[in-house]
């Protein structure tokens, strides 16, 4: 599977790409980027890439018979009527797979599966509102829906964020610079940072819940949070940097979450553009907030249970969504006026109960999922004393990675580096950076992306 820490593709399929995309006249440069991207979907996906082409198909078909209807005497109706058929299409598939990823494993899912649909979605929505007044050819649409640096995991772009009208895309040393910079910070974060905190979180996993303490069971869950929050952010930082090389508009997934003051502040903040997703075509849609109380929790109900169940058909993930719902309810009801008014007390419960909830994401048994929590909170049963200085054993083993990534989570550390990324130090930091991460790949072992087969 090419993946953007492999060294086939850091060395071979992107440099190569990346050349010819480059040198092809610019009134071709959507050809190349459609081939190359299709190539490189095949590449780790072989079975599926028909799959892809056909959903490509059907949903520039389903698009041009929706935008037809603008002039009819239906109108409304007619347009309507279609996307209400190509909407069931996308998520029955998206559906089936997910149905048959829970008694089969995520082996089964199409690569990208929910990026794609999703960006589907958002298209034959848009096009519905009249958001995208000209309806693009067959080979911009199919750009937008294929293009490699997002089909795998994300972001989660609007037709209308990139530049897809335009033929005769625009590229600079500068947007090359600029977008390198980008990928050297995410290829970092995802190798020197998530994948370091991920054999923490294995380590623990391996010893047996019933074996750790409290203190330990709590590292473990802040460990795992930064590694999913870092392995995430990376991938996005690495599609966005590729993305600019290529003549995009970045696109920002994550802004700092962990430096939230409330639940609701770190779900805007956290993989913003499936929220927005969610706000845009689901929560909207059936009211918002325009309604009364009732009203504005049952839309948030349904965003969160739908949340949930896209992550994975587990009950696990159900839970996790739920508990997300709940959490961010009370905040609605009135949590939330207090943490506006004592900002220091909404971060550190946000710190508190966001690990919290990554435990219900990550653990599929519920059985295991049960008795961690037990570990987190010992009041039924006395889990602080099972095995009490394990905790210094691990913090002497990964202090280390764990500072860095608390340093990483400060807003003050990348904005700053962002400021400054024309400067000769940070330049010389962002090369080191880069080649310390092939070093890491070539020499120890590298995890997949964890939003590799959502």
């Amino acid at each position: 599977m090419v993946s953007f820490t492999g060294l086939e593709f850091l060395f071979r399929f992107f440099p190569a790409f990346l050349a010819v995309y480059y040198i092809t006249p610019k009134k071709y440069r959507n050809t190349a980027l459609l081939l190359g991207s299709i190539v490189f979907y095949a590449m780790g996906e072989p079975y599926y890439v028909l799959l892809l082409l056909v959903m490509v198909w059907l949903n520039y078909f389903f698009a041009k018979k929706i935008h037809s209807c603008r002039n009819t005497r239906r109108g409304k109706k007619c347009r309507k009527d279609r996307l209400i058929t190509v909407l069931v299409l996308d998520t029955g598939l998206l559906a089936l797979f997910k149905a048959l990823g829970a008694f089969a494993g995520s082996s089964i899912l199409p690569l990208g599966l929910s990026f794609y649909i999703f960006k589907m979605i958002s298209f034959q929505a848009d096009v519905f509102r009249g958001e995208i007044k000209e309806l693009p050819t067959f080979k911009r649409t199919a750009v937008y829906f294929t293009m490699f640096p997002q089909i795998v995991s994300g972001p989660i772009m609007r037709f209308n964020e990139g530049s897809f009208l335009m033929e005769e895309r625009e590229y600079s040393w500068e947007k090359l610079e600029e977008g390198l910079q980008y990928f050297a910070a995410g290829l970092g974060t995802k190798v020197l940072l998530a994948d370091r905190l991920a054999i923490l979180w294995k380590d623990i996993h391996m010893i047996g819940y019933e074996s750790i303490s409290t203190p330990l069971a709590w590292l473990g869950a802040a460990a795992y949070s930064m590694e999913l929050y870092f392995d995430f952010w990376g991938y996005s930082l690495m599609a966005s940097g590729i993305c600019v090389m290529l003549g995009f508009p970045f696109i920002k997934n994550f802004e700092h979450p962990y430096a939230s003051k409330s639940i609701s502040e770190f779900w805007r903040r956290w993989h913003i553009t499936l929220g927005s997703f969610f706000r845009d075509y689901v929560y909207i849609p059936l009211g918002g907030s325009r309604g009364g109380r009732i009203e504005t929790l049952r839309n948030l109900l349904a965003v969160w249970v739908l949340t949930g169940l896209w992550h994975g058909g587990s009950v696990n993930f159900l839970l996790w969504g739920l508990a997300l719902f709940l959490l961010i309810a009370v905040e609605k009801i009135g949590l939330g006026k207090l943490f506006a008014r004592f900002s220091l007390l909404g971060r550190c419960y946000t710190l508190i109960l966001i690990p919290v909830t990554w435990v219900f994401f990550a653990l599929t048994d519920l059985g295991q999922l049960g008795l961690y929590l037990e570990r987190l909170f010992p009041f039924a049963g006395g889990g602080i004393a099972v095995n009490p200085n394990d905790i210094w054993k691990y913090l002497g083993m990964y202090w280390h990675y764990l500072l860095l990534g608390v340093l990483w989570c400060i807003p003050f550390v990348s904005r700053f580096l962002q400021k400054h990324r024309r400067h000769p130090l940070v330049v010389l930091l962002t090369a080191a950076v880069f080649w310390l991460s092939v070093y890491c790949l070539v020499s120890m072992e590298s995890n997949p992306f964890a939003y590799l087969k959502f």
